[in-house]
């Protein structure tokens, strides 16, 4: 087919357009690339060994760009760095209480919470006996907002109270559930005084007979 020459130029100027955005979006790009170092922050708790982690968005026309797992990032920080399972956990109703979960050695678990939808008061008690923050707790707010986890390591128990409907929570798990290792405290066990934030809606028959805990 003949194309006329007006349209002709017409179609070799747009080209010559999109092969210059292309460039310049490539150089941005690269540019973004260069600067995917250290792509998460780390805080850690007052209970020793947990952290907050934070993500770090490069932000540009199109939204932004964030890692929210590195091995060699954990690595680096000497925390676990490979998980075997990820799980989701999906709470129709705010003020829904889960926990509070752990399991004993050797299968104790190593868990990166995510909240994924919604958001979560997320709560860690410290169940080491050595350990100067012994049945402390330390609770946190995680959301699909403000984009945090929580890196729990083996020797905490966790839950959390939903401060959304449908609320969706993600979990990376180092090792396989087993069930037999599973064990819990009560949500209102009065050696850990847990504050929760809003009025619980829902909780599972389960949660609601773990026994009181022993010092």
């Amino acid at each position: 087919m003949i194309l006329p020459w007006n349209l002709k130029d017409e179609i070799v100027e747009q080209l010559k357009g999109i092969r210059e955005w292309g460039g310049r979006f490539r150089d941005r790009d690269s540019r973004s690339d260069d600067r995917l170092g250290a792509l998460m922050l780390f805080e850690e708790l007052a209970t020793a060994g947990a952290y907050l982690v934070e993500v770090e968005c490069h932000r540009d026309e199109r939204g932004f760009f964030a890692r929210s797992f590195c091995e060699d990032e954990f690595a680096a920080k000497g925390l676990v760095d490979r998980f075997t399972q990820s799980s989701i956990s999906f709470n129709e109703r705010r003020g829904t209480v889960r926990g509070m979960h752990f399991a004993t050695a050797p299968h104790a678990e190593t868990k990166i919470v995510r909240c994924i939808a919604g958001a979560m008061h997320d709560v860690i008690v410290d169940l080491r006996p050595r350990s100067p923050t012994y049945l402390e707790s330390i609770s946190v707010e995680l959301s699909a907002r403000n984009r945090r986890a929580l890196y729990i390591p083996p020797g905490f128990a966790h839950g959390f109270q939903t401060l959304m409907e449908a609320t969706e929570v993600l979990y990376m798990i180092d090792r396989p559930f087993v069930l037999e290792a599973a064990r819990g405290i009560r949500w209102n066990d009065p050696a850990i005084h847990i504050e929760w934030p809003e009025v619980i809606s829902v909780i599972s028959s389960k949660d609601l007979q773990f026994p009181d805990w022993i010092r």
